[in-house]
């Protein structure tokens, strides 16, 4: 372990001479200090520059404090309904309030434990106030400049909202503020059916509000395949929800304390009024304010960072890694970016990010979990595809547990059998998810699946029951049969 260097938590950059950090970042998200323990575990000197709260989006305001609520209320909801004889259960009302607090006190002991505490353990400077390049090799703290070997921007990203009329007048909830409501809203309306808004729209369903989810896209989920979209918009509807797609939001009117939704659906004029508005249509870069146009750094219309296949923005020595960059928006992506950005920064290697089987989880009640291409994308790429479809009343770990609303899909190159993608609706499908990720990064074919070991009674079999579909029909076999 190396020894700390100028390890307190907070410098100025007096106490340092010119360009004497190897590694300058601007953040201190996860991508920020997956690079910051890279680039120390090479001996590079780092120094950390940070706004706001250390630790970035998902300690503080998205992966922990989500699912932490998320997964109180599934458990609720299972106490109003789980579809068991005999086993009497109720569900009284939340305190969220209480839920609240004990979701903080999560967040405070990670922050400290897994970013907070690393500062001094890894021997990284922390420079605290808003990091402005005026030029690519020049990074002002608070005015006084800051100069480096190198340079990564691991600025991390922040919820975006739609230009409605009205939306802004009428106040509207964000990923970030929800999470912190006191009470539970008696309506909801949510704009946006991807993963936030599903997620968090679910959770208020869970724990008491009468929801209504809004989509502009044909179907909520759009990037993940049709037969889930179906299913979950049923789960959603059969829950309790109100689910509209097609839907043009129009404009948002005050109404006193409540807010009213007008938009068009199938040529219909709707009217909702809720007590909130939750919106999640996506997250925009966090790249104003950093001088980046100014210092000739290119962005994309978005404002995301524009790099090369090595992280690289149009500058030598100028790197970017995590939600600022066009990268898929996740926590691990982020990190891992963060890690290759810093060798290829401090040791000029050549790392390139590779993205073959990419899980993604929508945490919902069940979840979506998939790896890899759908159908769709597969076809555009040129594949000749063959799919398989496996209804959850086919798995007897989703008959046992009396929830069989869900399927469990593979997509395989026809010529070759290679599995494509692996995607499922599913209670415990993210675990699933795993033996699917490792399908598709070496190479494994349906064939290979379906002769795998699969432990009997658990929802795993279901990966492999799906790929004994592509030649056999699986309803005629018994338990286990191979």
């Amino acid at each position: 372990m190396y020894r700390p260097v100028n390890s307190g938590p907070h410098r100025s950059i007096g106490a340092r001479s010119a360009a004497s950090w190897d590694l300058a970042i601007v953040g201190s998200g996860s991508a920020a200090f997956a690079a910051a323990i890279r680039a120390r575990d090479l001996g590079a000197r780092v120094v950390m520059v940070e706004r706001s709260t250390i630790g970035g989006t998902c300690v503080n305001v998205g992966c922990v404090p989500s699912k932490a609520l998320i997964r109180a209320g599934e458990v609720h909801h299972l106490a109003a309904e789980h579809g068991f004889a005999g086993v009497r259960t109720s569900a009284e009302p939340v305190d969220l309030r209480a839920l609240v607090a004990q979701k903080d006190e999560l967040v405070a002991t990670l922050r400290q434990e897994k970013y907070e505490d690393l500062i001094a353990e890894y021997g990284l400077d922390l420079l605290r106030g808003d990091g402005v390049f005026t030029a690519p090799d020049v990074l002002t703290v608070d005015g006084e400049h800051l100069r480096a070997g190198a340079y990564l921007i691991a600025a991390g990203a922040a919820p975006a909202a739609p230009p409605i009329p009205g939306l802004a007048e009428a106040g509207y909830l964000t990923s970030d503020t929800a999470l912190d409501l006191d009470t539970v809203p008696g309506s909801l309306a949510v704009v946006g059916a991807n993963a936030v808004g599903l997620e968090l729209g679910q959770f208020f369903s869970h724990i008491g509000s009468h929801v209504t989810v809004f989509d502009v896209m044909e179907r909520i989920a759009p990037s993940e395949e049709p037969e889930i979209s179906e299913a979950l918009a049923g789960v959603l509807r059969d829950q309790g929800s109100h689910v509209h797609t097609s839907a043009q939001i129009t404009k948002v009117e005050s109404d006193g304390d409540k807010r009213v939704v007008v938009g068009v659906v199938d040529g219909q004029e709707f009217r909702v009024v809720v007590d909130h508005i939750l919106v999640a249509t996506g997250r925009r870069p966090n790249t104003a304010g950093l001088g980046l146009e100014a210092a000739g750094i290119a962005l994309d219309e978005r404002g995301a960072v524009v790099v090369d296949e090595y992280l690289r923005t149009n500058h030598p020595n100028l790197f970017a890694a995590g939600d600022v960059t066009t990268a898929p928006q996740f926590v691990y992506v982020a990190a891992q970016q963060g890690a290759l950005a810093a060798e290829n920064a401090v040791n000029g290697a050549h790392l390139r990010l590779d993205l073959a089987g990419l899980p993604r989880i929508v945490f919902t009640t069940p979840q979506i979990a998939a790896a890899g291409l759908t159908e769709e994308v597969a076809l555009a790429a040129g594949y000749a595809v063959k799919t398989s479809v496996l209804p959850l009343s086919a798995v007897p770990r989703a008959l046992v547990n009396r929830e069989t609303r869900g399927l469990v899909k593979i997509v395989a190159d026809e010529a070759t059998d290679k599995v494509l993608g692996v995607h499922m609706l599913a209670d415990g499908a993210g675990e699933v998810i795993q033996s699917g990720v490792y399908a598709i990064k070496f190479g494994l074919t349906t064939a290979d699946l379906a002769q795998t070991w699969a432990p009997y009674l658990t929802m795993a079999e279901g990966l492999k029951l799906a790929a004994q579909t592509f030649t056999r029909d699986v309803a005629k076999l018994s338990c286990c049969a191979v």
